[in-house]
């Protein structure tokens, strides 16, 4: 594993940083409420759109598995900046 865990408290500072949020849920959900400024790249398209990612990377989902999944992907690419809320 190749991520970093953070919590809620810890995202304003790493936005201020410099980091992205992706929001790695379905359309319909990021759609009725979303992190402000979070790009939405639902899990289910995430292959193929890696390119689409800037780094350092905050990934985000509701309860923190799709997020998790997100970025054990990422990793595995040989990423070392994600972070996973």
């Amino acid at each position: 594993m190749s991520y970093t865990d953070i919590f809620t408290a810890e995202l304003e500072s790493k936005v201020r940083e410099g980091a992205k949020i992706y929001d790695v849920r379905e359309r319909d959900e990021y759609t009725s409420g979303h992190i402000p400024g979070a790009v939405n790249i639902p899990l289910s398209e995430l292959v193929g759109r890696e390119d689409e990612i800037q780094f350092p990377a905050i990934i985000v989902c509701q309860a923190g598995g799709r997020s998790a999944r997100a970025a054990t992907h990422l990793a595995g690419q040989g990423r070392t900046d994600i972070m996973n809320l």
